[in-house]
Parts: structure tokens; sequence; C-alpha cells
């Protein structure tokens, strides 16, 4: 099920918040268990037992860990391995046959494998919570509902915030549902579902008819132009879940982790990482480069650490070389920045012009990264960036379009909006105290909705992107 589907909106969720404001505090788990199953069995029933299967396993490997410490290091790699071994093979199995075929020219087949939704997600949640668990940092959960109940809590279930379950141990036990908490998970449920019905929908539709052409097909403008309406449709599309998503735990009494601040306004790739998809960048520095050794053991093993990270992000986001030689290339900026010291070069005050040309390298660096990201395949990333600096040689008697088709008044208007939207000029907006801001606010907002639920109806399928990792 979508968030941005008239089933959610007008079905699912009113009939939710209902239940879940007449019963009684008791009933509010079991009633968020039921309806995060049934969400998510909604669009792939025959999935939902590798879920429920890693939450068992989840379960048994963190009682085992808790019960026999001196034991506690095979029980937890054990639980390491079968967790992985879900994600491996269903969302990389085939990818590595492909490869080794390639390598050996061998005829191995691969499989009919599909990956399940949000596998990425919640197995990154239920490892955070057996690691957590072996280090001492929280308590085991011994009742298996409500360890299901963070596993498979549909808010974040699908495309994250991923929630430690440090974070949210105590949430699950008690937490308070309010009126004020209702009022601000609305409103910022609201703000997501427009960043991603009117923004980055938009400007989608912009980016695919882009890419899906030959880069020396279209103009250098043109390629240009693709590659913004790219960078800022995966901004609006996954900060947008993201806020719907935090929103929604809000008004069942959730307080989940910001995910995104306002990753484009960086002046460097550490800072961007700083400020773009944090459960997920949080989540490597404390699983991965805090037990690699950090930036503890000297400045080799720290740039080689910071190199491990960005490799594993490449790949958790999915099994093309595309996504790997996009973590490799945020890594090699990150490890250049380290080098470099940038974090004391930031510190320091520096002149306007200064700090401009470093926000243009930056953009310039995740630009580039947003293109090999969305690109088919390596060779097409390579002549789409070729394109953009004017090295490839352009077949102008087949360009096909001009400018009007690719962007009428209405992209560039929303260019326009998403630019805005991309500084924090509106940071805290929906927090105001002021009552004619707040009344302005609110008849905003329900402009807004109107849009978006408009948007929906006029459109069948509205996926987000991260859905696919």
């Amino acid at each position: 099920m979508l968030f941005s589907s008239m089933t959610f909106i007008y079905v699912f969720l009113p009939i939710l918040l209902l239940l879940y404001l007449i019963t009684k505090k008791e009933l509010h788990n079991p009633i968020l268990l039921t309806a995060s199953i049934i969400f998510y069995a909604w669009g792939e029933p025959k999935y939902l037992a590798i879920m429920l299967l890693t939450i068992l396993i989840n379960y048994v490997g963190a009682i085992l860990i808790d019960k026999y410490q001196i034991h506690k290091n095979f029980y937890l790699i054990f639980t390491i391995i079968a967790n992985l071994s879900f994600l491996i093979y269903f969302k990389y199995f085939n990818f590595i046959i492909s490869n080794l075929n390639d390598l050996f020219h061998a005829q191995i087949h691969a499989l009919d494998v599909v990956m399940p939704i949000g596998i990425s997600f919640y197995t990154f949640q239920a490892l955070s919570y057996v690691i957590d668990v072996y280090r001492g940092e929280c308590n085991v959960q011994k009742n298996l509902y409500k360890l299901a109940l963070y596993i498979c809590l549909f808010p974040q279930l699908i495309a994250g915030p991923i929630i430690k379950y440090h974070d949210i141990e105590e949430q699950i036990d008690s937490r308070e549902v309010n009126f004020d908490k209702v009022n601000l998970g609305v409103k910022r449920f609201i703000v997501g579902l427009s960043k991603k019905m009117l923004i980055a929908n938009t400007l989608g539709a912009v980016a695919d008819k882009i890419f899906v052409q030959d880069p020396h097909n279209f103009s250098h403008l043109i390629a240009w132009i693709g590659s913004f309406a790219y960078t800022f449709q995966i901004y609006f599309d996954f900060s947008g879940y993201s806020d719907m998503a935090i929103g929604l735990g809000l008004i069942f009494g959730f307080r989940f982790m910001e995910n995104f601040n306002y990753p484009y306004i960086s002046k460097s790739i550490t800072e961007f990482w700083r400020r773009w998809h944090i459960s997920l960048s949080t989540w490597f520095k404390q699983y991965v480069y805090i037990p690699l050794g950090g930036n503890r053991e000297g400045k080799y093993k720290t740039l080689r650490n910071l190199g491990i990270v960005f490799l594993l992000t490449g790949i958790w986001h999915g099994a093309e070389w595309t996504f790997i030689i996009w973590g490799v290339w945020h890594g090699f900026f990150i490890i250049i920045e380290k080098a470099l010291n940038i974090k004391e070069f930031e510190s320091k005050q520096h002149h306007w012009f200064v700090n401009f040309l470093m926000h243009v390298y930056c953009i310039l660096v995740f630009l580039i990264g947003w293109v090999i990201f969305r690109a088919q395949d390596l060779t097409y990333a390579w002549q789409y960036v070729m394109n953009m600096f004017g090295g490839l040689h352009l077949h102008q008697e087949k360009f096909l379009y001009t400018l009007p088709y690719y962007v009428d008044r209405i992209e560039i208007i929303v260019f326009i909006a998403a630019v805005i939207c991309s500084v924090p000029i509106f940071r805290g907006i929906l927090e105001v105290q002021n009552k004619f801001l707040k009344a302005a606010v609110n008849i905003w907002l329900l402009i807004l909705f109107f849009l978006s639920t408009s948007a929906i109806a006029a459109n069948t399928y509205n996926p987000f992107i991260y859905f696919r990792f």
C-alpha cells in the first residue's frame, strides 16, 4: 500500500486512527501491529512470510545472545548471517550470477527472484536490534509482538527512516497521543505528500523524458535540465516519504529521527552526508565505521574505513554497478575531504566567494553522482556526463524535441518551488504560534492537500523511488 494513494488516505488511515483513538492504551500496540501487517501484505502478501521469519530469527537470536553470554559472539554472527542471507539472495543473487557469467564466460542460469519491498530497511532495523542487545545498549525484548511492532511498524517499514531499537524502546511500551502531536503529524504528512505529488512527480516526468533518450541526441542544456530535474526529484520523493513517515509516527505517538536536513545547501560532501539520509549514514557509522576502528587507529585506517562504508552504501542501494560506483564516487570525495581536514576548514570564517565556490563544488559532485545513480548503466552515465560538460559529439540531426517539450510554464514554476523548498526558508513554519500566521499556514496546507489528492486521482500509480532499495 502506498501513502500516496486514495485507499491509504481515505480508507486505511482514517479507520486505523479511529480505532486507535477509541480503544484503551493496552490495545494500541496490537492494533498497530495488525495494521502494519495488513499494510505490508496489501501489495505483496507472498513476501509477508519473509518479514515474519526475519522477526522470529532476530527474536530468538537476541534472546540467545542475552541468555548465553559466553557464546554470544557465535549467536550474533549466526543471526547477522541469517539476516544478510535473505538480503543477498533476494537483492543480489542474480547480480552476482550475471557478473560471474561475464567474468568466467559461464552460463549459470539466473533465478526468477523478485526483491521483497522494504527488505533493506527492515533488515537493517533488525540488525541494529540484535547488535544493541549484544552490546548491552538495550534490553532484550522478550515479547515477540512488541519486537514485531518495532520491525514492521508501517510508517517507516517500506522506506525508512531506519529506526534503531534503543531510540524507540521506551516508546513501544509507553507513549502519549494528544491533539498537538496528531495536529503536527497531519501537517507533516501533508507537507510530505505535497513534496511527492507536486514536486517530485512533476520533475520526475521531466527527468524521464530526458534519461530515456540517447545522450548523443539532446543538447547540453537539456542534459543539465535532466540532471537537475532528477536531483530535485529524488530529494523531494525521498524526503517527502520521510516527512510522511515522521508525521504518521507522531499521529500514533512515536517520535522518529529526522532523515533530511536541507542537504543541498551543503558546502562539502562530508556535510552533505550529515544532512542526507541521516538514518542510513548514522546506521553505517554506528554499526560499521566505529566497529572497524573509526578514526581511532591512524589516518590511513580512518580513510580505509570511510572507503569501506561508502562502498557498502553504494551496494546497499541496489544490485547495479551504477549504485556501487555512485557510492565509490561519494566515498572518494569524503576521503579527499578527510585527508584535507575539511571539517577544520569549514569551521573557520571565509569570504562569501570562498563559501560560494565550496557550494558550487558540492553541487557539481552530487549532481554528477545523481546522474550515475539514475543512469541505466555506466556507459550511459559516462556519455551523459560528457554531454553535460561538452565532451560528447552530439547528433543534432537526431534531436527530436525542442525545449518546450521538456519544460513548460508549470515545470518552470515547479523548478523554482523546488529551489526555494531546498533551503531552510520555511524551517519551523508548521509550529508557528502567531494565530494569523498559523491560520495562513493551515489554509495553505489545505490547498496543498487538495492539489496533492487531485494529482493522486489523476495518476493510478505513484511509487516512491526508494521502494526499490
